[in-house]
């Protein structure tokens, strides 16, 4: 009889919600949920192998990936006009050999060369921005209170001149130092890098039945909602690569056609510097807008002339390039963006800065049908009057 009262009871919404029918279900969950946790802290060794195996396949896998999402839209094009799948990874992967050797034997030695001599001549652009800045505090309405600090900069940029020009000689030291570690990265680089094109090569080859087999694997009731999450994803990812790729391309270039209409040194070099740093938004172009202010600050007409070539260039960049191109694919506000640069680049450094956004979009695609199907699960036991959801179908839910 007590049985069939305690049966009889209404359950919570809170506790039916969640898949139990009392309380004491809800923190046996949280207590077993706490435990995993806490065995999983002092076993972890037991995945080391696991850990070092992702550290090694992550960098192949994500350039891979790049390159896949780059290629994938020529590939498809190819086969347009009846070209095989096989015969197109081939026509593709010739014409990269070829587009990669027109560069190393072209275009790098003479990057090398600009880099070299601004290297040499980096000391003489440093000393020359900061004697501008302490001439201009000098008189500057805060020039009592500069004064008032007594610093000689003169006296300290001579004695500090060799440390300045020894800056990369003491970074090779460094490494030199760590000899094993930086042999031990550059082997795993290099390894990378070689097995890329084999990884590239099935990528293109059986890409497009990846999501087929993942859907396959999930319980019949999940493969819908995995095809949607997967679409999702493969949409945010592939509009974000191409058109971020487009978009540092165009910026290379207008930057250093910009350069050299106004005769600044190392035009060529410092459309390269942009055209990398733009793949990070919002702090990219402050990144590769300083080389050329320490440069330009010895003449304040080439100072005027660098302000007037970088507004034209942010100008079409942000008002016709990237609208074009890039659309509003990720539909992220600029703050979060910039959260979400400054805790990647915390958590993993550079390339949680180059990779940050795209995770982030794409454990929003992720997030955001979760919560769809929060709602919908939500709406199943706790109906109110008058409010409802509405499924990826459209059909109200709640009512």
């Amino acid at each position: 009889m007590e049985a069939d009262e305690n049966r009889n009871k209404p359950i919570s919404n809170i506790i039916r919600f969640l898949g139990g029918r009392s309380t004491l279900f809800v923190l046996i969950s949280l207590l077993l949920i706490g435990l995993i946790i806490l065995i999983f802290n002092r076993i972890s060794f037991i995945f080391y192998p696991i850990t070092v195996f992702f550290s090694t396949v992550v960098l192949p896998v994500i350039l891979a990936t790049i390159a896949y999402y780059l290629l994938r839209p020529i590939l498809r094009l190819l086969e347009k006009i009846k070209i095989p799948r096989i015969w197109g990874i081939l026509i593709l992967f010739i014409g990269a050999m070829g587009l990669i050797t027109l560069l190393v034997f072209m275009v790098f030695p003479f990057l090398k060369i600009q880099f070299n001599n601004l290297v040499e001549d980096f000391p003489t652009y440093f000393s020359q921005m900061v004697l501008k800045i302490d001439e201009f505090l000098r008189t500057s309405i805060f020039a009592s209170y500069y004064e008032s600090l007594d610093i000689n900069v003169k006296n300290i940029l001579e004695s500090g001149q060799g440390d300045i020009g020894k800056y990369f000689t003491d970074a090779v030291g460094g490494i030199a130092s760590g000899l094993s570690s930086f042999i031990s990265a550059l082997t795993g680089f290099v390894l990378a890098i070689i097995t890329v094109p084999f990884i590239l090569f099935y990528l293109l080859k059986d890409g497009e039945k990846l999501p087929r087999y993942f859907v396959q694997m999930l319980p019949p009731h999940m493969r819908n909602d995995a095809k949607t999450i997967l679409r999702d994803a493969d949409h945010q990812i592939s509009s974000y690569i191409q058109g971020q790729i487009l978009v540092a391309i165009c910026i290379g270039v207008m930057v250093s056609i910009g350069f050299l209409i106004i005769g600044m040194k190392y035009a060529l070099l410092l459309g390269v510097i942009a055209m990398f740093t733009s793949v990070v938004p919002y702090l990219g172009p402050l990144i590769a807008i300083t080389p050329a202010v320490i440069i330009a600050v010895a003449s304040p007409f080439m100072l005027i002339k660098l302000a007037i070539v970088w507004t034209i260039v942010q100008l079409i960049e942000g008002k016709f390039i990237s609208p074009q191109i890039m659309g509003k694919s990720l539909h992220t506000h600029p703050v979060t963006i910039i959260f979400v640069l400054l805790t990647a680049g915390s958590l993993f450094g550079v390339p949680g800065v180059v990779l940050g956004i795209p995770g982030y979009a794409l454990i929003k695609v992720g997030v955001t049908h979760l919560f769809k199907l929060f709602k919908i699960r939500y709406n199943k036991h706790v109906a109110a009057e008058g409010l409802y959801y509405e499924d990826p179908d459209g059909r109200r839910l709640g009512e």
